[in-house]
């Protein structure tokens, strides 16, 4: 499982002109997410934990010290295969390593139950539907998350 996580000022999620979720002015993260085929429980288990709880928020010294439950603010987590992709070869990427739609869907549901049992303040993006996401990157900070990484 991939991540792109995005510190934000705030965002909002569209859907055919409609806002279906949103960071608030009090700021989070919105968190793009890339389901793999080989991903397991594990790989959710390990994402839900590490996007709720990494310390990317200022503390009172200005550090990234802090967590966004810390700085009670929401995630936005939106569904994303493109994050899946591999690029390393060609021009044009490769998604034959992305999750099935049929199996993506109830995985990334999974996902966002597991980060809203970290983090109250949770919302999502619409499986297999065209979003616009508009945010404001505070920072900006961005950070790239592989639950398969060494």
């Amino acid at each position: 499982m991939k991540a792109v996580v995005q510190r934000v000022s705030q965002a909002t999620l569209t859907v055919d002109g409609q806002v279906r979720a949103e960071v608030p002015a009090s700021g989070g993260l919105v968190v793009l997410v890339g389901l793999d085929e080989s991903d397991k429980a594990d790989d959710r288990v390990w994402m839900a934990d590490k996007v709720a709880n990494l310390r990317i928020f200022p503390d009172e010294a200005g550090k990234m010290n802090k967590s966004v439950i810390e700085m009670e603010g929401t995630i936005l987590l939106v569904p994303n295969f493109t994050v899946a992709g591999d690029a390393r070869k060609g021009r044009r990427p490769s998604f034959d390593r992305a999750m099935k739609p049929e199996r993506a869907e109830p995985e990334f549901e999974a996902l966002v139950e597991a980060v809203r049992a970290i983090c109250p303040n949770v919302s999502r993006g619409v499986f297999r539907a065209h979003m616009h996401v508009a945010l404001v990157n505070d920072g900006p900070v961005t950070i790239l998350l592989d639950s398969r990484a060494p």
